[in-house]
């Protein structure tokens, strides 16, 4: 019998709801280590890039010297997973933030940030999830982005089902990249999270 190594995962910890994504990975049996050193980012087997405000992390990882390490662990096949600002943070191009914003180019699409409107506008919805049994997610969308193009190596996990923003990407992955325009940290709902693990320990090669 084999025995299996706990993957260790960091969370991005300079702005954002870091202390939900480490309770969530925790519960799913992983060592979790907050990141906010480049000695830290290079000891871990995954990232997770939390929800808060894009382009106060992206400027954050330019002033803690982590914008290159965090970039150049994606070219190398850094496993990672980004939720709400996350998903920003991973796309190759961002419409509708700052000009000296700094994607990570994690996956190749465009997303479109504070799609879904204000803070007034946040809500709640039920997702169909590709790869995830047991019924549909709940998903809470909070400020939130939509992906406006994915490239061809792209799968998309998720779609919102009804309503004005019918059809639109919400969840996506591209190898072993998977980001979410909602928040599956702040539902109890640990499913989203299990599937990032189990790519971390069995890396997935292409889509």
């Amino acid at each position: 019998m084999l025995d299996v190594v706990k993957p260790t995962i960091g969370v991005l910890a300079l702005q954002g709801d870091v202390r939900e994504h480490l309770h969530a990975l925790e519960a799913c049996g992983a060592d979790v280590v907050p990141v906010r050193r480049e000695s830290e980012l290079a000891a871990i087997d995954g990232l997770i890039l939390p929800g808060g405000e894009s382009t106060a992390i992206s400027r954050l990882l330019e002033v803690f010297d982590l914008l290159e390490p965090v970039r150049q662990r994606l070219r190398d096949g850094l496993p990672a997973y980004g939720s709400c600002a996350g998903m920003i943070l991973l796309a190759s191009e961002v419409l509708d933030t700052r000009p000296d914003m700094q994607p990570l180019h994690g996956i190749d699409m465009t997303v479109r940030r504070n799609a879904f409107g204000r803070q007034v506008d946040s809500f709640e919805t039920d997702l169909d999830f590709a790869g995830l049994d047991d019924g549909p997610v709940r998903a809470v969308f909070i400020r939130a982005p939509w992906v406006e193009r994915a490239g061809d190596g792209v799968e998309v996990l998720a779609r919102v089902p009804a309503g004005p923003a019918a059809g639109r990407i919400v969840a996506v992955r591209q190898g072993n990249v998977m980001a979410t325009s909602f928040h599956p940290e702040v539902t109890g709902d640990l499913r989203v999270h299990r599937l990032f693990v189990d790519t971390v320990v069995r890396p997935r090669v292409g889509v």
